[in-house]
């Protein structure tokens, strides 16, 4: 490896850095772990060592004089050539036999760029940082040949497991030209802002402009042009939306950039020939890049400020998307060049919304699932927030002796358990259910549904996440024997729709009815894994939206039957299946009341397995057990004085925004 010796003798450096070493790797397969686990009786799913809502550290790092201070103590201690060091706040990697990550600097080298995630990232991936100092004048080729060799070393060691490189503008250079190198290689590439474009970019057209003046002068422009205060000014709004005070947004917002601020003091420790260095090296960096882009097969991650005004970023990243086949990008509409240390930007979690997180070669949506973060959860609150405000939901469940108590005190402990319910309209329940039972439980509950809500999103834009990322995120796996098998091996909570699609864009006057099939697979395979089965029924949706179409209505008027069959064809359905989605128009929101029935064991159940007849009573069983719960709800929610959407607010106002609102007393 490319680690050496360097000056961590003081303190102040020591306390920011240690240096990379490889540790311990685990040698046994997931898969592996997963069968003697169920060998040894009922297993907990266990997500390689993390539990459910982790803290990431995003957060932690309050503003960006963090940042500035480690420059400066680097500044004032460092010497020496390029070295590969990792971050003390990142800790050691949380998850078992986690991938490595290397870390490529912007032209600036210092390698503190990801300060901002440095937990977040060092919880599932070996992180690594490359640390160029100021002083080092050491040739493009040379810093390529020193990422080549950590990779080639890591790749002898692991062949099967995938290596990181997150490179940052020119570090994105970096990136491409060893993985145009090394076509052979498992890399996936995280390229934030990638400085291919720098003969186009403005950045080049500043410092020809500012050439008369001094090295210093020109990169302080250049500090100044990058500086974004519309993210600045929005950190602050956010503060105060979450219940901070004025004073204390404000006091954030100054010391940010009063921080800039004294940065600029710091030039005046560069070498004189600092900025001309880095011009040629950087131009060498685009230009080898660009000339080899088409060598590149590696899986590529393209983060892209559309408000970068130092390179052409939103520009460049069409371009490259073009250029490179196995590409995806994702837009940040309101960030600058900086986009790593600006607020809102969750590395961790675009990965693992992108399906790009894995231990093999390919991705696995059981094994390689890692659990959402505290971050993840905030941001699935903020795109529940409305729809929790709207509907309120009123959670019941049933216990061992058939009482009915409102939480989820009723629901089993331990895995594996499959949740059996109905589906509302286009499956609203599903973001409010999942939601709760992570944050009243800390309970993973993944889901199973149509592959078409597994698309593999070329582009995506940052107004936080949509419901395609949230099944990401709350592993979600697409609809196979296989899927379930897996998921109910490996101890899951397991979410089931009998009734798929169908159910979620029921036509009118279909409400709360069940389109169940009359196949039992899912009573066989939960006794199979002694699963405990838990009926659930939901309403609420018919006191959200009236219907104006559906497929029905379609289907009835002329080439209506070929409408359908067409957009089922686009969205690649079976010839079976007919589907559009309904047209609605909302009205005064109602609430949601979800009731888990009394679980249904499945222990010992051996004639669930051997004889059809059990299987399918067991299966109508709790079919019937589904409908007794709907009817149930239907019934018991006439007596909620709350159902209305104005006592629930009022109740709120006075008690607070937190504040559980009452329901029936069931």
């Amino acid at each position: 490896m490319a680690t050496l010796s360097l000056s961590l003798a003081h303190p102040q450096v020591r306390a920011l850095w240690r240096q990379a070493g490889r540790p311990q790797r685990s040698r046994g397969s997931s898969s592996r772990r997963f069968r003697h686990a169920h060998a040894a009786g009922r297993v907990q799913a266990s997500y390689r060592g993390l539990e459910p809502l982790y803290d990431d550290g995003y957060g932690t790092v309050k503003d960006l004089g963090h940042y500035y201070r480690a420059i400066g103590e680097l500044v004032e201690h460092d010497g020496g050539p390029p070295r590969w060091l990792c971050p003390v706040d990142a800790g050691e990697p949380a998850v078992e036999d986690a991938p490595v990550m290397l870390y490529l600097p912007g032209i600036d080298g210092m390698g503190m760029g990801l300060c901002m995630h440095h937990k977040a990232l060092g919880t599932i991936f070996e992180l690594r940082c490359m640390h160029i100092p100021l002083r080092d004048r050491t040739p493009f080729e040379e810093l390529v040949t020193m990422v080549e060799d950590v990779v080639r070393a890591e790749h002898s060691a692991s062949p099967t497991k995938p290596i990181y490189i997150l490179g940052n503008s020119f570090g994105g250079c970096i990136a491409l030209a060893v993985a145009a190198r090394n076509p052979g290689t498992d890399l996936v590439l995280v390229l934030v802002n990638p400085a291919t474009s720098f003969e186009r970019s403005r950045i080049k057209t500043l410092l020809s402009v500012f050439s008369p003046l001094s090295d210093r002068a020109c990169i302080a422009a250049a500090a100044l042009l990058n500086y974004n205060i519309h993210n600045e000014v929005n950190m602050a709004l956010s503060m105060m939306k979450s219940g901070r005070h004025p004073f204390e947004a404000l006091s954030r917002l100054t010391s940010n950039m009063s921080s800039s601020l004294k940065h600029s003091k710091m030039l005046d420790k560069l070498p004189k020939d600092t900025l001309k260095w880095k011009i040629k090296l950087i131009k060498q960096a685009a230009s080898y890049a660009n000339s080899h882009i088409q060598s590149v097969t590696a899986e590529v991650l393209l983060l892209t400020s559309c408000a970068d005004r130092l390179l052409p970023s939103k520009s460049e990243a069409n371009r490259l998307q073009k250029k490179l086949p196995k590409c995806r990008v994702f837009f940040f509409e309101k960030h600058g060049h900086s986009l790593l240390l600006e607020h809102g930007v969750h590395v961790s979690s675009i990965i693992k919304c992108s399906s790009l997180y894995r231990h093999s070669r390919r991705y696995h949506r059981v094994h390689d699932y890692i659990p959402p973060s505290a971050t993840d959860m905030k941001e699935a609150d903020k795109i529940s927030r409305g729809t929790m405000l709207k509907t309120c939901p009123a959670m019941y469940s049933t216990m061992e002796d058939g009482a009915v108590v409102r939480g989820l005190a009723g629901l089993p402990e331990e895995g594996p358990v499959l949740l059996v319910g109905n589906h509302m309209l286009m499956g609203t329940e599903i973001i409010p259910l999942g939601a709760e039972l992570m944050r009243r439980r800390k309970v993973v509950v993944r889901g199973v549904a149509h592959p078409l809500l597994f698309p593999r999103k070329a582009r995506t834009r940052s107004q936080g996440h949509d419901l395609f990322d949230f099944l990401n995120l709350w592993g979600g796996v697409p609809m196979t024997y296989r899927c379930m098998y897996e998921l109910l091996a490996a101890g899951e909570f397991v979410l089931l729709y009998p009734g798929g699609y169908r159910e979620a864009l029921h036509c009118k006057g279909e409400e709360h009815r069940l389109f169940w099939p009359d196949q039992a697979e899912f009573v066989r395979m939960a006794a199979q894994f002694d699963a405990t089965i838990v009926p659930f029924g939901v309403v609420g949706e018919d006191d959200l939206v009236n219907l104006l179409w559906t497929f029905d209505d379609i289907r009835s008027v002329p080439f209506g039957r070929k409408l359908l069959r067409g957009y089922s064809n686009h969205l690649k359905l079976r010839d079976t299946q007919e589907v559009i989605f309904p047209g609605a128009v909302p009205k005064i929101p109602g609430r949601f009341y979800y009731r888990f029935g009394k679980p249904i064991p499945t222990r010992g159940r051996q004639d669930v397995l051997t004889d059809r007849r059990a299987a399918t009573e067991l299966y109508f069983d709790v079919k019937s057990e589904v409908e007794e719960i709907i009817a149930y709800l239907l019934e018991k929610r006439e007596e909620d004085r709350y159902r209305s959407i104005l006592p629930r607010l009022l109740h709120r106002a006075v008690r607070g925004s937190k504040t559980e609102v009452p329901a029936f007393n069931p």
